[in-house]
């Protein structure tokens, strides 16, 4: 939340509409998975050891609660922090990282998950 509330003066603007893929979405995608990884590496036991339901339903709640808060983050970036703003672009990829961040995990626990 912090680095999502420095002003906006610290980071690049964007000029142009292919920009938006430019360095700040980049961090947002990236914080956003790291965010997302993190969550659902707490539930790294019961994601191993339950069914493939359980592990379902564990994916959904992370992006959820990771998506909910990257919507957070650009509401507030919009209404309260100083020299932010708020934007759809920013937002769409915190979900972009969001789901990667929940790809990742899978793919480096895939093994463990097999030789269940």
């Amino acid at each position: 939340m912090v680095l999502c509330g420095l002003p906006g003066s610290y980071f690049p603007t964007v000029r142009t509409f292919w920009e938006w893929l430019g360095p700040d979405k980049i961090v947002h995608s990236i914080m956003f998975a790291a965010l997302s990884f993190s969550i659902i590496i707490g539930y790294r036991k019961e994601y191993l050891e339950e069914d493939k339901s359980y592990r379902v339903k564990l994916q959904w709640i992370t992006l959820v609660i990771s998506i909910l808060y990257g919507g957070l983050t650009e509401i507030l970036q919009y209404y309260v922090f100083v020299n932010r703003y708020g934007s759809v672009y920013d937002f769409c990829a915190d979900v972009i990282g969001c789901i990667l961040g929940v790809f990742i995990f899978k793919i480096i626990f895939r093994k463990k998950m097999i030789k269940k």
